[in-house]
């Protein structure tokens, strides 16, 4: 009988043979890990810190929920307000109210430890894009989020972050999505030209449905010439990540998926 190690070896390998088919450009780097939580089985390609862009957004809401839990509240309505407008439509003014309102990175890397993230550090001051995070980490996040064995954070705030996370704005529904065979998925994406290099950082993090299971999906990128490029790298290792547990045969390279109305920098 197969062994958890020897399966998860085997997944790596298969995902490191899946990720042969993605165009990855010169000078840009990818990571990728997936979870299928039904069967505990994951994989992973790729490694090292990148910056979150806004898919840290996600974390901030995770870490102001967990906040609230621990004083025995809700979130008031303007917290809701800009929770909302933070995950659905990527607004930065809004995020970094909620950045402040949990204690900026410390605050967030208490929060965490306790979900147990042990790869990923809070943007100095109010850099919160600048974040670091591990594929691995941020599926350990959507963890938090979308299995309730474990995690930190109560039925009805685990459901709040997955409401807003299924109603990402029309121009944003492009990354870990693509690897949905349907139109079940929830996600949320960073992007981020960077000032010193003109490069592009293009995450992706989500959960999508795919063969009639589920699974949780962390993509992040750096060194995209362009964010079509970065959105297309992201929406291929997505498509390769599941693939590896779906036996999709189909070209994981492909086409980018909708990138129309993308905002220039989130």
């Amino acid at each position: 009988m197969e062994s958890a190690t020897e399966a998860a070896v085997d997944r790596n390998a298969s995902l490191a043979a899946a990720m042969e088919s993605v165009g990855v450009a010169d000078g840009a780097e990818v990571s990728v890990a997936v979870l299928a939580p039904d069967s505990g089985e994951s994989a992973s390609y790729g490694g090292g810190a990148f910056d979150t862009a806004s898919i840290v957004k996600v974390d901030v809401l995770a870490a102001l929920l967990l906040q609230a839990q621990d004083a025995g509240r809700t979130l008031t309505a303007e917290e809701k307000t800009y929770a909302a407008a933070m995950i659905e439509n990527s607004d930065n003014d809004s995020t970094s109210a909620l950045w402040r309102a949990i204690g900026t990175a410390d605050g967030l890397d208490a929060a965490n430890e306790r979900f147990g993230l042990t790869g990923t550090a809070g943007g100095d001051g109010p850099l919160w894009g600048l974040t670091q995070t591990t594929a691995a980490d941020q599926v350990a996040l959507l963890r938090q989020v979308f299995d309730a064995e474990g995690s930190q954070l109560d039925d009805a705030s685990r459901a709040y972050v997955r409401e807003l996370m299924e109603r990402i704005a029309v121009g944003q529904r492009w990354g870990v999505s693509a690897a949905a065979d349907g139109a079940e998925w929830a996600l949320k994406n960073g992007w981020l030209r960077r000032s010193t290099t003109g490069l592009w950082v293009v995450n992706s993090i989500g959960r999508v449905t795919a063969g009639g299971h589920g699974y949780l999906v962390a993509v992040l990128s750096r060194g995209s010439a362009t964010q079509e490029e970065g959105i297309a790298l992201a929406e291929a290792a997505a498509r390769a990540a599941v693939s590896v547990f779906t036996g999709d045969a189909e070209d994981t390279a492909g086409e980018a998926g909708d990138v129309a109305g993308a905002q220039p920098s989130s």
